[in-house]
This record gives C-alpha cells, structure tokens and sequence, in this order.
C-alpha cells in the first residue's frame, strides 16, 4: 500500500479559508442558512466551517446540526455492525437554506441518506452540498457538490483518508493506493 499525500495541515487550512470564503459570497450574514455536518467524519469540518464563518461574520448564532443518516441508507442492513452516531439537530430546516457538509463525496449514496434525514427536520428552502474532497469518477447516484475544497480523480482500487485533529491527532488527507 502506498500513500500520495493531498493535503497538508497547511494545505487544508488553506481550503478551509477559501471554502467560507465563497460560502460567505453566496450566503452574506448566514440569516437564513443553517450549516450541517454528517457523522460520522463530515462533522469534523462542518464544525470547522462553523466557528470561522461565526467569527468572521461576527455571529456566534448560526444555526449548527450534526445529522447521522446511518439507518436512511439503502445497504445499513448490509453492513456490520450498525453502529449510529449521536445527532444534533435542535432546529428545523422549514424554508432554511441549507449547507450539508462532508469530509469525502464518492459514490453519492452517503449524501442520499443524508437528504433523506434532512427531511425529518423539515423541508428546506434550498440545500447545497459542501465537501472536502470530490472523488468525480466513482458516482453511483447523479449528485454533484456545489463546494469543493479539491477534485481527486481515483480509481476502484484507490481510497481517500481525511485524519482530522479532533479524530486522529493531525490533519492530512492521503490518496491511498492499493496494489
């Protein structure tokens, strides 16, 4: 097995910068938009996003949920174990704009899920999908990011690894190459 290194700490801080920077663009003072994290790994930057777009608008109050869409996926009874993860949802997305946030889009069946779960909240005004890393090639679902910190153009075989500072003590993401 062998890595390629994506991001650097630096690197990603980088991206984190630029990405509330456009979200900032398209949402000016966040009065109508709500920023969601899906468990378990999309939390990690979604949090991140959060507390910069708070202080650089200077509101502490922006709407902030963690969704685990664990049972609204088509193959959870596939998987062992199910294991879900805690959610933090104590508002509604009623005709909110809403900014779903994950580490890794690839196949598209994990953000499916996640706008099943969303609708438990509500129905949302409009929903834009935010993400780290973009894995273009390997869609099942047609959905498409509307924030992309970077395209990875991958293969079957290969994975990406986002090890975030709160998780595993540093922040990089790696390519990994499978032979």
């Amino acid at each position: 097995m062998k890595k390629k290194e994506l991001f650097s700490s630096q690197d990603l801080e980088i991206t984190l910068d630029r990405l509330c920077h456009q979200l900032l663009e398209n949402h000016e003072d966040f009065k109508d938009t709500v920023i969601i994290g899906l468990q378990p790994r999309g939390i990690y930057l979604a949090r991140r996003l959060h507390k910069k777009i708070s202080k650089l608008t200077k509101n502490p109050k922006i709407p902030f949920g963690e969704l685990d869409a664990t049972f609204y996926r088509d193959d959870f009874r596939k998987r062992q174990p199910v294991l879900p993860k805690s959610m933090n949802m104590d508002f509604i997305v009623e005709d909110k704009n809403v900014v779903l946030v994950d580490d890794v889009l690839h196949t598209g069946r994990t953000i499916r899920a996640g706008l099943d779960a969303l609708l438990d909240f509500g129905r949302p005004r409009k929903v834009e999908l935010l993400v780290l890393i973009d894995r273009r090639f390997s869609r099942h679902l047609p959905i498409q990011p509307d924030y992309v910190g970077k395209r990875v153009d991958t293969i079957v075989s290969q994975n990406v690894k986002v090890e975030w500072k709160e998780e595993d003590g540093h922040d990089r993401v790696w390519l990994i190459l499978n032979d």
